[in-house]
């Protein structure tokens, strides 16, 4: 008899994630019987994430991912954090035990870290000056990837300073100083640099926009966005125009995704299998929102 397996994810705007679709294919791949339930805040009025979350627990939830807005919030409702979580100062994966003792990790930094060596080369950004605009909880994770990957120098831009000048700290703290510095002008920022990574939900569908002007994007450029919905934002078609070299959410996703799915069954995905049931995932959402439209 398959064993059933109950997961979900907390955040907002999420009607559009690939999540339960991937979790679907890597359960069955497995032998076993996944559900994945979406945990809407914007679809359930006054609940927050610790009435969620608490919810997960009493549901008999293996483990939940957290996304936009709560990854920052979600550590101190646990009973334990990963050492890399502690450092990144966010969680996106929570595991939660029999007894219910929940622990936090990130997979979103192994998730970035990989799609980029797969998808534009650890070469474009190792011993480069890159910019990240958001320094929220995706932000957080993004940036320890880039120094993970080599960067020799970070600059980081949000519409909260005070949020970005935190993440300045934290990684001047771990990989010493001069290495970072907030960067207030992010569009003039891009003459000085190999590359720019928009961690920010502007752009995602439902929140229309451009993180910063494209104008400056030049074709020596990569761009990088941590969405996949849609595939291809606005900024990545603008710098796909301008010759740039660009690189979506999807593999962060997919790698993300199979780090958090062995988390909470104990089975390491196939990265090959996880990747196509995207592609067709995305194909399926896509044209149900042409049809709707």
């Amino acid at each position: 008899m398959p064993r059933d397996i109950l997961v979900g994810l907390i955040g907002a705007n999420i009607q559009n994630s690939l999540s339960p679709a991937l979790f679907a294919d890597v359960c069955d791949a497995a032998g076993l019987r996944g559900y994945y339930h979406l945990m809407d805040v914007d679809r359930l009025p006054g609940r927050g994430l610790e009435d969620l979350l608490g919810a997960a627990r009493v549901a008999g939830f293996a483990g939940v991912n957290v996304t936009y807005p709560f990854k920052e919030a979600v550590p101190k409702l646990l009973d334990e954090v990963s050492d890399e979580a502690r450092q990144i100062g966010a969680v996106n994966t929570v595991t939660i035990g029999r007894d219910g003792a929940t622990r936090g990790y990130n997979t979103d930094r192994t998730g970035f870290r990989r799609s980029f060596e797969a998808t534009l080369g650890r070469e474009a950004v190792a011993g480069r000056t890159a910019l990240l605009v958001g320094a929220g909880g995706a932000g957080r994770a993004v940036a320890f990837a880039l120094f993970d990957l080599g960067v020799q120098t970070l600059l980081v831009g949000d519409k909260n300073e005070a949020q970005a000048a935190g993440l300045v700290a934290a990684l001047t703290d771990q990989f010493g100083s001069g290495r970072c510095r907030v960067e207030r002008d992010a569009a003039s920022a891009l003459a000085g640099v190999a590359g720019a990574v928009n961690a920010t939900p502007v752009g995602m569908t439902g929140i229309p926009g451009l993180p910063f002007s494209p104008a400056a994007i030049e074709a020596r450029h990569w761009v990088a966005d941590v969405i996949y919905s849609p595939l291809e934002t606005d900024l990545l078609k603008a710098a796909r125009g301008r010759g740039a070299r660009v690189m979506g959410g999807a593999g962060m996703c997919v790698h993300q995704a199979a780090e958090a799915y062995r988390l909470f069954i104990g089975v390491t995905p196939d990265i090959g299998r996880l990747h196509t049931a995207f592609a067709q995932a995305a194909e399926l959402r896509d044209r149900a929102s042409a049809a709707a439209d």
